[in-house]
């Protein structure tokens, strides 16, 4: 005969069944609230964007930026080693032609200046005593040769009395011979004194032309350091907008240092820079767009730097429009590089859904159902996508990531108000 159970251990059983039940219905809620969004099926509205398809122009672009700079911009160097004395012009100021900018401490140049004109004098001065002194040594080299030649004359007539001497028996041929010889030898004088005249003149001609000529570089250097006194004035040569000037009052500048740019704000062009990673992709004569804000600019690419520096490649843009009003000098924009252009493509507005893939699904929106597509992906760009199948001009495309549900074929779109 059974006995019945006690009580407590009735109410143990019990227990235990209500924990096992409550922790399975506790495990199937976790499990469904786990995956809940991926077994959801339905969006609300609110959470979508859409876009419609058209037909339309697409254009490749690579990403890169730029900074806007003044088409021209001058850059003033200081011409002499000199010192900054007073600055008349603070940047961001128009100037107009012969405006002074600022003044520089010409003393030390001036002192040069000085230095030159005498070591010109000086060279001059001897230039002139050098020609007295050849003057004076062709004068006497001349006496002596018709010294010479009046010798040479007086020797040939006593050659001639001693041979009729001999003739006659006054002289021997010793006599003869002892006069024909002391003609010879004047004779052979004469021809090196004229020798000697003619290498005197050309070395001394060539002395005087190199006197001649260290004087002409030492007048030149004087008319270059006249000219760098007079640009030292540092003067605007053209209209336009002091964008930078060396302030610091006493700071000394050595030749070439640059004092101050002026630039013409009437103009601009882009100096743009991208990843090495499309360097044999960015070419002189691509298309380029600037954006500006909400403000895009054409332009094209007119020079690409042969160097790569850090990894980066620069390049050159000339604007179509270079005085549009958005254009500030040193604004930082964004480029897009044109590589490639279909003129008449299906394309909708770029967005989260476009992840780079070359085939991906699409959601095509119908009367509040999203229909999974199977689309085929061509140019892409900030603003547009080309699809190239899967989606027909008009139909409305959402270009909000929903690749959580892309194992769904649809989609339900719940108004937000539900």
């Amino acid at each position: 005969m059974d006995r019945e159970l006690a009580p407590e251990i009735t109410r143990q059983k019990r227990t235990k069944s209500i924990v096992i039940v409550t922790l399975g219905i506790v495990s199937v809620a976790a499990v469904l609230a786990l995956f809940r969004t991926y077994l959801s099926t339905s969006v609300e509205a609110s959470k979508i964007r859409t876009a419609v398809a058209q037909v339309g122009p697409v254009e490749n672009t690579i990403n890169a930026t730029g900074e806007v700079i003044p088409a021209f911009e001058q850059v003033i160097v200081s011409p002499i080693q000199a010192s900054v004395q007073r600055v008349l012009i603070t940047p961001g100021t128009r100037v107009r032609p012969g405006q002074p900018i600022l003044e520089l401490d010409k003393s030390f140049s001036l002192i040069e200046l000085e230095r030159l004109k005498d070591k010109l004098a000086l060279k001059r001065n001897g230039i002139e005593q050098l020609r007295l002194r050849l003057n004076k040594e062709f004068y006497d080299a001349d006496i002596k040769d018709k010294i010479k030649s009046l010798n040479i004359n007086r020797l040939r007539a006593n050659v001639e009395d001693t041979r009729r001497l001999q003739k006659a028996g006054g002289s021997t041929q010793e006599d003869v011979t002892k006069a024909e010889n002391e003609l010879r030898i004047a004779e052979l004088e004469k021809k090196q004194l004229e020798n000697d005249l003619a290498y005197s003149r050309q070395s001394m001609g060539a002395s005087l032309k190199e006197s001649e000529l260290q004087a002409q570089i030492e007048a030149k250097n004087l008319q270059e350091l006249e000219q760098k006194l007079r640009q030292a004035d540092i003067l605007a040569d053209r209209p336009g907008v002091l964008t930078w000037v060396n302030d610091r009052i006493g700071a000394a500048v050595s030749t070439g240092d640059m004092l101050a740019k002026l630039a013409d704000l009437g103009s601009f062009r882009i100096d743009g820079s991208c990843s090495d990673m499309y360097a044999d992709q960015v070419k002189v004569g691509l298309p380029v767009i600037v954006k500006i804000n909400e403000t895009n600019l054409r332009g094209t690419i007119t020079q690409v730097k042969p160097s790569v520096q850090n990894n980066v490649v620069q390049f050159a843009i000339q604007l179509d429009d270079n005085r549009h009003t958005s254009l500030r000098p040193n604004m930082k924009v964004e480029v897009f590089i044109v590589t490639n252009r279909v003129g008449k493509a299906v394309r909708v507005a770029n967005g989260p859904a476009f992840k780079g893939k070359r085939r991906q699904y699409v959601y095509v929106l119908t009367k509040g159902v999203a229909e999974r597509r199977d689309a085929e992906i061509g140019l892409t760009n900030f603003d547009w996508v080309e699809l190239k199948s899967g989606v027909q001009p008009g139909e409305q495309v959402i270009i909000t990531d929903l690749s959580q549900y892309e194992h769904s074929e649809t989609i339900t779109i719940t108004p937000t108000d539900q």
